[in-house]
């Protein structure tokens, strides 16, 4: 985080890295997904010296998120359907495409 942050965009930061750890993103993706989130809220709210264009007219990634998470969701990414197959043992995972991946753990489950 950079000097000077708030401890509600630490926590936010803390969060934010939480959950893509817990989705399966390595821990370097989960560090990047976060200070990339925290940073353009930062420059939304003007808290930042300097914002890109992108970052204050964009849709907030709280409003991308629910997009994402809505109706139309495709579900778990195949990195995650991947990571979660890699937990549970299946064999032939890396020659599987996402809809095979999703077979398979739903397989393994009942």
């Amino acid at each position: 985080m950079p000097r000077g942050s708030s401890p509600k965009r630490e926590r936010q930061y803390e969060h934010i890295k939480e959950s893509a750890l817990e989705r399966g993103e390595s821990p370097k993706r989960a560090k990047e997904i976060a200070a990339r989130t925290v940073n353009k809220e930062r420059a939304r709210s003007g808290e930042s010296g300097t914002a890109s264009r992108s970052s204050t007219q964009d849709m907030s990634s709280g409003e991308r998120g629910g997009k994402r998470s809505g109706k139309g969701s495709q579900g778990p990414t195949y990195d995650q359907l991947y990571n979660e197959a890699r937990q549970r043992g299946i064999e032939g995972r890396s020659d599987m495409n996402k809809a095979q991946l999703q077979r398979a753990l739903n397989a393994k489950k009942g």
